[in-house]
């Protein structure tokens, strides 16, 4: 019998929960075209998905190769801090002599998000420390730097070509969605078209044997790192864009944590070895999903936490072959009792 994907019980859950809201949400599925834009619930959760999604494909392979980034919250809010401070700061600025370069935000903002990554990846890497305390010091040193960077406040800016990159269409569908879409393509390229996600996945399972074989464990491990940290500053970026200011403190706040459970329930192994970048985009939609949910029905925002935790636990619980071999006896037992 052909064996179900990984990925496939996230899919299930959030087909359940757009099923609810298809049943008890009035007007959930319904969609309308405003200048040449589609809005809609089930439009606004893909387009909040974005960012988690994007950390959740860097996050993806990191977690593949058996480590975690705890650090891309601190990182987008780098990124953002970043491109913020070459748009709105003339005379202060430290990138573009004191002059505003709104054309140089981007690149300069993921160029610095990259080498936030690249330290996580010497760190790991080469230095050998454990991922979970390597990417702790920037979590908690990251936002120290933002707020460098910022002078300590929140940096506000009007740009409206920066501001499209998170307010503007394209056909009708928000420029986050297509963002995100390009991103999965090329990882999944990345991972699938090329030796790169047998490389990370040999590095997950059993890096010794790995290095044995030819496969620069070392090398692997820093790429994905460095990988992980442009995604987040892209997630920064689309964040920034969306409020049009840089907040050191809350920008990116607890979306690791998102990412790393958008990752979970999709199906990729946190020991490391098996990874699915698909079940991983379900995860962020459901993560999203759920919220939306919570938001529509009027639910307390401060149970979101909660429910987002319980669905999660029931998704691992179904991934566990032990758990579905229980559930399946009990099933089987209960006609004849």
């Amino acid at each position: 019998m052909r064996r179900v994907p990984s990925w496939a019980w996230a899919a299930m859950v959030l087909a359940g929960v757009l099923l609810f809201n298809a049943l008890f949400t009035p007007g959930f599925f319904s969609i309308v075209i405003r200048d040449g834009r589609f809005f809609g619930s089930i439009v606004d959760i893909f387009n909040r998905a974005a960012p988690v999604g994007l950390l959740a494909l860097g996050m993806t392979l990191v977690i593949a190769t058996g480590g975690v980034d705890l650090s891309v919250g601190a990182v987008m809010a780098i990124g953002g801090t970043i491109a913020a401070g070459l748009i709105s700061r003339p005379g202060e600025t430290p990138f573009a002599g004191g002059k505003p370069q709104p054309a140089m935000a981007i690149p300069v903002a993921l160029f610095g998000s990259l080498l936030c990554g690249m330290f996580n990846g010497l760190l790991v890497a080469v230095i050998e420390l454990q991922p979970i305390v390597a990417t702790l010091l920037l979590m908690v040193a990251g936002r120290g730097v933002a707020q460098l960077l910022a002078n300590g406040q929140i940096l506000t800016f009007h740009d409206s070509g920066f501001a499209a990159l998170a307010r503007g269409a394209t056909l009708g569908i928000p420029n986050p969605v297509w963002i995100l879409l390009i991103g999965f393509v090329l990882f999944s390229v990345l991972a699938r078209k090329t030796a790169m996600g047998l490389f990370v996945e040999a590095t997950g399972s059993n890096p010794v044997a790995a290095q044995y074989v030819g496969i620069d464990a070392r090398a692997i491990r820093f790429a994905v790192y460095a990988l992980s940290g442009l995604c987040a500053g892209m997630a920064g970026l689309i964040t920034t864009a969306d409020i049009q200011a840089a907040d050191a403190n809350n920008a990116g706040l607890y979306l690791e944590l998102d990412a790393i459970l958008a990752v979970s329930v999709g199906g990729t192994a946190l020991a490391g070895g098996r990874f699915s970048l698909v079940g991983s985009m379900i995860g962020a939609l459901l993560m999203q999903a759920l919220t939306t949910t919570i938001l529509t029905r009027g639910v307390s925002p401060e149970i979101t936490l909660v429910l987002k935790a319980a669905v999660v636990v029931g998704v691992c619980l179904l991934q566990a072959p032990a758990f579905r071999e229980i559930l399946a006896k009990r099933i089987r037992r209960a006609p004849a009792q």
